[in-house]
């Protein structure tokens, strides 16, 4: 049998956190990994406790959802609520990072961004990693579909 790789691991892992995504525009999970371990994981919804657009529907304002917190910055915050570091770790994200979350992955000094799929890539977002020495490569990687069988619900 053969094993998938550390890459498509992480990025299946990703896809999976996609899966508790609030909003309804865009799915989108992150993994943060250091020395394959994965540290934290995030999928963009609402703030704790706020309404989400599963709920409420969508706040748009200039064609973005307000209303959500990307994934990549929910991980990052995570381990910053957490204090765990993520200077030198990678990053293993189901879509192309916006440009607001391609300065927090530098500023936050992952080294490496892993995503599985083109959305909206801005050039800028690549010069951004380019002149900080941020590695960027698409990964190969299925979505995941899980089906449910149980009567409850734990939200």
């Amino acid at each position: 049998m053969e094993r998938i790789s550390w890459n498509q691991y992480f990025i299946a892992q990703s896809h999976l956190l996609a899966l508790r995504s609030t909003c309804t525009r865009l799915s989108v999970g992150a993994t943060i990994v250091r020395d394959k371990r994965i540290i934290a994981g995030g999928y963009n919804g609402s703030i704790a406790g706020g309404e989400h657009c599963i709920d409420e529907g969508c706040y748009v304002i200039d064609n973005h959802c307000v209303r959500t917190i990307h994934a990549e910055m929910n991980a990052i915050l995570q381990c910053a609520k957490f204090g765990v570091p993520t200077s030198g770790a990678d990053l293993y994200v189901t879509h192309f990072p916006c440009l607001q979350c391609c300065k927090a992955i530098i500023q936050a000094g992952i080294k490496t961004v892993f995503y599985s799929k083109d959305y909206k890539n801005h050039p800028y977002a690549m010069n951004l990693f380019e002149m900080a020495g941020v590695k960027v490569e698409q990964v190969e990687g299925n979505e995941i579909s899980i089906e449910f069988h149980s009567q409850g619900s734990d939200k």
